[in-house]
């Protein structure tokens, strides 16, 4: 049946696998503000992941431990691959699926300078193209960093990190009417707003969890919502629903990989589980690979995680 919500229901991370993660962590940390919360080890996949995320005192995170957190960025490292393997972004055209991750920031203007000031490249910057209020940098694995403005402590001719935030994951999708039902009826999110670009002939949905019993769904503005962290942004391409020709995008679960998954923390990951059995298609079932987490598929292919914050509070803590 589907999860029955309650106020421990967050948005956490979003994965990414990197080929070099002493240059990544760096890159993250020294240009964009992230600490390094954590690592952890996954010897049943061969995997080792390293979580960051913003943690300065003004951050609504500050002093969690990172399962317990929203806006936490997850840095891969697959040991069963070469250390040469170049990962797909998911905006080529023979690997299009993930789209970015988007960092908020007070001022768009000055911290773009900044940043290209210590070098970071940029696909697209505030002044280029037909959208001034966004642009685009890039990571050491040509990962899109997608720049929005929340003018949280505003001052002109100043950037200051510790008033940045992780707000979101983008990745495409085939039939909205489809995804929204699943991230809505399913997971339990909520929609909270809607943009359309009939000019493009895309629109964007943004979701997640939202507690108050009195919010109203699909009416958020873009200032308060680029305060928020660890959104959903579903992109849809208009007519790929119909298109029978279409065969999807690319999900990361086969070759070239990229992007791994989105995580969503709980309280009782094994009752969530429970709720969702008959729901949702299993990757890995709670227990396979831990008793704290299970990965299954959401309706493009995509990788959703469960995992329960309380255990990790408990059990594991911080090992750095």
């Amino acid at each position: 049946m589907p999860a029955i919500v309650d106020p421990s229901f967050q948005t956490n991370h979003v994965c990414l696998h990197v080929s070099d993660i002493q240059k990544s962590i760096k890159f993250y940390t020294e240009y964009f503000g992230l600490s390094l919360l954590a690592q952890e080890s996954v010897p049943q996949l061969k995997k080792q992941i390293y979580l960051l995320g913003y943690n300065s005192p003004s951050n609504a995170n500050y002093g969690k431990h990172w399962a317990d957190r929203s806006g936490v960025l997850e840095l891969c490292v697959d040991q069963t691959l070469p250390k040469d393997y170049k990962f797909a972004n998911g905006n080529s055209p023979e690997a299009q699926g993930f789209g970015h991750i988007c960092v908020a920031v007070d001022n768009l203007e000055t911290a773009c300078e900044q940043l290209e000031k210590n070098g970071v490249a940029f696909k697209k910057r505030p002044s280029e193209g037909r959208q001034k209020d966004i642009a685009f940098a890039l990571d050491p694995d040509n990962y899109w960093i997608e720049l929005i403005e929340h003018q949280i402590g505003k001052k002109d001719g100043v950037s200051n990190k510790s008033n940045w935030v992780l707000n979101h994951g983008m990745y495409r999708i085939r039939d909205p009417k489809v995804s929204l039902k699943f991230y809505k009826e399913v997971l339990g999110m909520k929609l909270y707003s809607t943009r359309e670009f009939p000019e493009a002939k895309f629109t964007l949905y943004f979701l997640g969890y939202e507690h108050d019993d009195q919010y109203v769904e699909n009416q958020e503005k873009p200032r308060p919502q680029a305060e928020r962290e660890s959104i959903i942004e579903l992109t849809h391409n208009w007519g790929t629903e119909s298109d029978s020709s279409f065969k999807g995008y690319h999900t990361n679960t086969t070759e070239p990989f990229g992007y791994g998954h989105t995580g969503i923390k709980t309280k009782d990951v094994a009752k969530l589980a429970k709720e969702l059995e008959n729901d949702v298609e299993w990757v890995f079932k709670l227990g396979e690979i831990s008793d704290k987490l299970a990965f299954f598929k959401d309706p493009d292919g995509y990788l959703l995680e469960i995992l329960q914050n309380d255990s990790f509070l408990k059990d594991q803590g911080n090992k750095l």
